[in-house]
């Protein structure tokens, strides 16, 4: 029966009504047969992971595709992945997890999946619907805004230095004023120096992006992030608490330890050292950069 319903998802046997009206909704929609081989794949799915349909279907979700992992780093495609935990008991599931973009970042994502059975109530498979909430991580202005106001990094399309300087300033304002303590985390990639002259400064470049886009994708609404220059990123966040600054850092260092690029065969992990501190009201921006760079320093 499972072959059955391969030769109907197949694009010749799928009808077209519904690849219409798949293709026009912005979540990624998937379909899976039991064993998790990918038959469907639509357009909203390739605009949020980088993947063409004729790249994924036939393949197994946990081949090394979307390797979807929790807030901590924790792989979940073999021991909790939700779909397979749904195909197996027919419950629905929905979670927030972090897939792996083709270009090697990670992307946050809301997850439901659901079990798909056939006329004759046998389990055939499993559809799982998957949307980018990075939305939800999204900078208090307008691209557009910040773009005019020339406070963007052009590389990485975070916020840069400037933007860094000015966001460092009103943080520290805004504690005094709302009586609300802030915390910065400042992180620096590994050995970056090795990696461009290892494989260039083209690299380097993708390096930085990626990494950019998966911390920027693991932070809050509230939360800032923005190039300091180089290989280093700050973000601040409040309300903040050392225990909370701690969970953040952890988060933001394995996600990125888990994210990779794929440059001619050769995978290319990165990591980060960082360090983290509550902002104190008779700091200044640069007392407080300070002491974070001393601890990333420590860190390292």
């Amino acid at each position: 029966m499972e072959e059955n319903f391969l030769d109907a998802i197949a694009a010749d046997g799928f009808p077209e009504i519904f690849k219409v009206l798949l293709d026009h909704v912005h979540d990624g929609v998937y379909f899976t047969d039991t064993s998790r081989r990918i038959l469907y794949w639509n357009k909203g799915a390739e605009a949020i992971t980088g993947y063409r349909a004729e790249e994924v279907i036939g393949r197994s979700c946990h081949e090394n595709l979307l390797v979807h992992v929790d807030g901590s780093g924790t792989q979940l495609c073999m021991a909790v992945c939700p779909l397979a935990h749904t195909i197996r008991d027919g419950k629905f599931r929905e979670a927030r997890v972090f897939l792996k973009h083709r270009n090697g970042h990670r992307v946050p994502v809301l997850v439901r999946t659901a079990q798909i059975r056939d006329p004759q109530g046998r389990v055939i498979g499993g559809l799982e619907t998957f949307r980018d909430i990075s939305g939800e991580i999204a900078a208090f202005q307008t691209i557009e805004t910040l773009q005019e106001m020339a406070l963007l990094d052009p590389l990485t399309g975070i916020g840069n230095r400037r933007y860094c300087d000015n966001m460092l300033r009103v943080r520290l304002e805004e504690m005094s004023r709302l009586d609300v303590t802030g915390g910065v985390v400042f992180l620096d990639i590994d050995h970056f120096k090795e990696i461009n002259d290892t494989y260039g400064h083209q690299l380097g470049d993708l390096v930085l992006k990626m990494v950019a886009r998966t911390l920027a994708g693991a932070l809050r609404k509230v939360d800032f992030i923005g190039r300091w220059g180089g290989e280093e990123f700050l973000v601040l966040c409040q309300p903040a608490t050392m225990e909370s600054l701690r969970v953040l850092t952890t988060r933001l260092l394995s996600l990125v330890r888990c994210s990779s690029l794929l440059t001619g065969g050769t995978e290319i992990r990165v990591t980060l050292s960082a360090g983290c501190a509550l902002m104190r009201t008779e700091d200044t921006p640069a007392t407080v950069m300070e002491r974070v760079d001393r601890l990333l320093y420590m860190a390292k």
